[in-house]
């Protein structure tokens, strides 16, 4: 058990996989455990580097273990996937986190803290709960129109549903019963998600980071949130590019011989956080087409020879750029001067 240097654990529900590697790569140890006899087993090893992949329940181990003193590697699957030899089982799977986490060039995922996986939670919560009262409001539409009952689109709009269906003297009692619960359903959605709007709105101001990341055009307090909350240390990245890479708003490569040939965005990375950036994006193009953007700026140049979506995309780099400059250095936002880009 000395021996054991680095530990690849294969996560699960109540049997894990435990796979213990020498410093020169050597099996040491292949072990299947229970949940409930995890811990005690990594109270009793020598420290050593613990790894496994950045999955479900990956978090809250990563902080168990590394209480008892031992380093914690969290690892993407993606690269994880390339070490697995034939045939896939949970040893198999245990012996590639291992030969991964040793890798010298490997990334790693950073252990969360509870409350920052609470904050993440409440975001999560809220975006279910709109995409819940999305499809409420789309089947109830699609219903009350098989029955000649329509109203604009927009949540404001659905109440006037309500008086509608009661005006419908020809409308069956049981659709009118079930559309009036659709109704109710969405109300309550409403209410909830006003009621996480509000708590994230006061969390946002109260966060240091929060509040100088909403200086940004474009960024409100949900998506400041969200990036306090989603995003890893600043430190993690040497750059504003490699976070906006992260994100998934950078460009996908295809080079080789010395050319380079970039292609459409890669959309391979945090699709939370590129969604939130890309409709504050779309909303400041919006602004600028109806009120007119600074004369000799970047976006008014853009706006003169790009179509909107395009610009909304490349503008929504720009403000990952730029929320990562003030997560790492500090400051809040200050508009470039005309004709900087």
């Amino acid at each position: 058990m000395n021996e054991i240097s680095i530990i690849g654990l294969d996560l699960a529900k109540n049997v894990f996989q435990i796979h213990g590697a020498g410093p020169n790569g050597n099996v040491v140890l292949r072990k299947k455990l229970n949940r409930g006899r995890l811990l005690a087993f990594f109270a009793d090893l020598p420290i050593c580097v613990v790894a496994m992949e950045a999955c479900a329940s990956a978090h809250y181990w990563g902080r168990e273990i590394g209480k008892l003193g031992h380093e914690i590697r969290l690892i993407n699957p993606a690269y994880v996937k390339p070490f697995v030899k034939r045939q896939k089982n949970d040893a198999a799977d245990a012996e590639a986190i291992a030969e991964a986490a040793a890798r010298p060039t490997m990334r790693f995922v950073s252990v969360k803290s509870a409350e920052k996986q609470a904050s993440s939670m409440a975001f999560k919560v809220r975006d279910l709960l709109v995409r819940q009262r999305t499809q409420t409001i789309n089947a109830l539409r699609g219903h009350l129109m098989e029955y000649g009952l329509i109203v604009p689109q927009g949540i404001k709009h659905i109440p006037l549903l309500r008086e509608k269906i009661a005006a419908q003297t020809d409308l069956p009692e049981m659709a009118s019963v079930l559309c009036n619960g659709l109704l109710d359903q969405v109300v309550y959605l409403s209410e909830q998600i006003a009621v996480l709007e509000k708590e994230l709105r006061a969390r946002a101001r109260q966060d240091e980071v929060a509040a100088r990341l909403m200086t940004i055009p474009g960024v409100g307090p949900i998506c400041a949130t969200a990036l306090e909350a989603l995003a890893p240390a600043a430190g993690t990245f040497s750059k504003g590019r490699d976070f906006a890479a992260w994100i998934g708003l950078t460009p996908k490569q295809n080079s080789s011989g010395g050319k380079d040939r970039l292609g459409k965005v890669s959309k391979m990375g945090q699709r939370d956080l590129r969604r939130l950036l890309v409709l504050g994006a779309t909303a400041v193009v919006r602004w600028a087409r109806r009120y007119g953007a600074p004369a000799g700026s970047w976006l008014a140049r853009m706006l003169s020879k790009k179509p909107p979506k395009l610009i909304a995309v490349a503008l929504a780099n720009k403000l990952a750029r730029t929320a990562w400059a003030l997560m790492a250095r500090g400051g809040v936002y200050c508009a470039p001067a005309p004709g900087a880009a």
